[in-house]
């Protein structure tokens, strides 16, 4: 039997992780996108600026969703975690688009 005290506090814990536990996928394709243009030789400048718009609309997403699990009310944050995301997917597309082509 689990005491009520250690329930409550697995609770409140759970409450201060979770903005950053929502707040890390998108972060970790920002740093996905900022890693394939770190190790990218000659790529072109389409390809780079791909990679850069995704790495930042991802990096918003995050920020987005981050605020979003601290304020839940405000729709606005998830209005601006959804637009930033699917921009961010978008120009990883392109991305590889381009990057089949150079190929």
């Amino acid at each position: 039997m689990v005491p009520r005290r250690c329930y409550e506090m697995t609770e409140e814990f759970d409450k201060l992780i979770r903005p950053i536990r929502n707040a890390s996928a998108p972060g970790t394709l920002a740093a996905l996108c900022l890693a394939a243009l770190r190790v990218g030789g000659d790529f072109p400048h389409a390809l780079k600026l791909g990679l850069l718009t995704g790495a930042i609309m991802f990096l918003l997403s995050a920020f987005f969703i981050f605020f979003y699990s601290i304020y839940p009310t405000r729709k606005t944050l998830w209005t601006g975690t959804a637009v930033t995301f699917l921009f961010g997917l978008l120009s990883l597309v392109s991305s590889a688009v381009v990057l089949l082509f150079i190929v």
